[in-house]
């Protein structure tokens, strides 16, 4: 595994090192104490399977408010999405900053989002299965949704007008309004 920080402290994409031959790859997808040794020493406690249909669909932008703050850990099984991931650690000097991974069954890799960070994601394909692990069971009394094309966030998404959205999702909080009522998350 190469494990790579991105801009944003503690968000990092893993590359996986796959060993193929004619039957195909063979590759580890996990390895506890090689995240340990980096510094990613989570306790999984949950994993969740997405399945997105269709091109074009937007899901995010994602989080939940402490106590209930998560940590995920994203991989592509089919497909390829854009992930976006938005800084709204209350203090950080990323605060309100973005950075994105592409993640693609073709390149085998991973995200790993900090706790206190928000996340969304664009299909690039059709029939895109993402799995993701999280430090936090889910809490649906502390879920929330950042508005995906927030224009003070100003995400460089591959797409202006999605194909797929949901309700919940097109009516997400304007990232304005997030900083006026909380000013952050404290985690």
């Amino acid at each position: 595994m190469k494990i790579e920080e991105k801009e944003i402290e503690g968000v990092y994409e893993i590359n996986l090192n796959p060993i193929e031959d004619d039957r195909g790859f063979f590759m580890r997808s996990f390895d506890k104490k090689i995240l340990a040794e980096a510094g990613i020493a989570n306790e999984w406690v949950q994993e969740n399977h997405s399945l997105s249909k269709q091109k074009g669909t937007i899901r995010g932008l994602h989080f939940q408010y402490p106590p209930d703050t998560e940590c995920k850990l994203m991989r592509v099984v089919t497909g390829e999405l854009f992930l976006a991931i938005v800084d709204i650690r209350k203090g950080s000097k990323t605060f309100g900053k973005w950075t994105s991974i592409v993640l693609s069954e073709k390149t085998k890799n991973l995200a790993l989002i900090p706790r206190g960070c928000t996340n969304g994601i664009c299909t690039l394909t059709d029939d895109v299965n993402l799995l993701y692990k999280v430090d936090r069971y889910y809490a649906k009394h502390n879920e929330a949704v950042i508005s995906w094309n927030d224009p003070d966030l100003a995400i460089d998404w591959p797409i202006k007008k999605p194909e797929v959205i949901s309700k919940r999702d097109s009516n997400g909080m304007s990232f304005k309004e997030f900083k006026e009522k909380h000013g952050g998350l404290d985690i």
